[in-house]
């Protein structure tokens, strides 16, 4: 089957974005519930430290999480109550892998074909076969996105090791990216791995020597970190958080320090285009916290996708 999509690059581009899909599908899942689960895991350690249920196990009470919550749900469970005390964790969010999908509605649960990536939205219409409310188009986009993205990644780099990491990388750029955007949270157990993949990729190396991957990381992070705290102390307010610092230094990891300055301004340049589009078509207030995340994602994705092209041509802009 490898010999056939060496063989065949036509095959190998329509393979790649079939699993891209199928991918796309799983990280929907990684998007919504990730957040959820780390929720609920800062409630259970947060009540083990100030000695709320010491030792209890997870009941049924409470809320499941906060899309089904109301907001006399959400009054009610922050309420600086004595039964506050007594109350039961609330049960676990579903699991990123095990517990089938289902509609945040009605609860119905979703088939295998209707779980078929695109098609199934397109077959439905759109909308839940249960009640019929309109399923959300992030579905479709996350999966057409990345089978899109892998697609291209084959495209150019063919069946190799390059194109195969690039594969992985763009799985967590594109988990990360909608996460930021729904939560304004880059969960570590994301960045950190992304970035020790990064680092133990250049051992090979794969994309980058290990003194540019090391250099890379470091340069990324405290440029954002520097950025942040200049930020702070001349303003009082916090620019950023510090999981872009780590999605940066996992940048670095991959594309070497030299590709710092150049991914920094074009995120900084897509995030100021997207927030003129926001402002002027939505109506967002100014002070409207944009996450960082997903424009460096971008960028970064778009600066391994063209490897030391990009590079060399900025490098050749400066010195002009």
């Amino acid at each position: 089957m490898l010999v056939s999509l060496v063989e065949y690059p036509a095959l190998a581009i329509a393979s790649a974005a079939a699993l891209g899909l199928l991918v796309g599908s799983f990280l929907n899942v990684v998007i919504l519930r990730l957040p959820l689960r780390m929720q609920w895991q800062w409630e259970r350690d947060a009540r083990e430290v100030l000695g709320f249920n010491p030792g209890a196990e997870p009941g049924r009470s409470g809320v499941h999480s906060r899309h089904d919550a109301s907001d006399a749900d959400a009054d009610t469970a922050m309420s600086d109550s004595p039964s506050r005390h007594e109350t039961t964790m609330p049960a676990p969010p579903p699991g990123i892998v095990v517990e089938r999908s289902h509609c945040p509605k009605c609860g119905h649960a979703i088939t295998a074909l209707e779980n078929i990536p695109l098609l199934s939205f397109i077959a439905l219409g759109g909308k839940c076969r249960g009640c019929k409310a309109k399923i959300s188009w992030q579905y479709p986009a996350v999966e057409a996105l990345t089978g899109v993205l892998f697609a291209l990644i084959v495209w150019r780099f063919g069946v190799t090791w390059e194109a195969g990491a690039l594969l992985v990388v763009t799985g967590f750029l594109v988990a990360m990216s909608g996460i930021d955007a729904r939560t304004t949270l880059l969960p570590d157990v994301l960045t950190l791995p992304l970035l020790w993949f990064g680092l133990l990729l250049s051992l090979v190396p794969l994309f980058v020597t290990p003194v540019d991957a090391i250099l890379g990381a470091a340069v990324g992070y405290l440029s954002l970190w520097s950025v942040y705290w200049g930020f702070k102390l001349l303003t009082g307010k916090e620019g950023m958080g510090y999981g872009d610092f780590k999605l940066l230094a996992a940048i670095g990891a991959f594309c070497g320090w030299k590709a710092i300055l150049p991914v920094v301004l074009m995120s900084s340049i897509i995030g100021a285009i997207v927030g003129v589009l926001l402002i002027a078509i939505q109506g967002r207030d100014r002070a409207t916290p944009i996450p960082f995340g997903p424009y460096l994602a971008a960028a970064g994705w778009v600066q391994m996708f063209h490897g030391g092209d990009l590079l060399d041509a900025y490098l050749r802009f400066i010195a002009a």
